[in-house]
């Protein structure tokens, strides 16, 4: 899995946090790529609300 499909699971629109917190983005996806996703999960688990409700995925 992919650190876009795995914002996308989890409803974070991936572009948008991108662009808006790159820095925190590129901290997180290079995180992600050494860990696995639960693992990842568990570390960010209440930071990944936060950015959820800030860069929420529009509804399909």
């Amino acid at each position: 899995m992919s650190f876009e499909e795995y914002l996308v699971q989890k409803k974070i629109n991936g572009e948008v946090f991108r662009e808006k917190k790159p820095a925190l983005y590129a901290e997180w996806k290079t995180l992600f790529e050494q860990v696995h996703p639960e693992s990842f999960t568990l570390q960010k688990k209440f930071l990944i609300n936060n950015i959820r409700r800030e860069f929420l995925l529009p509804a399909q």
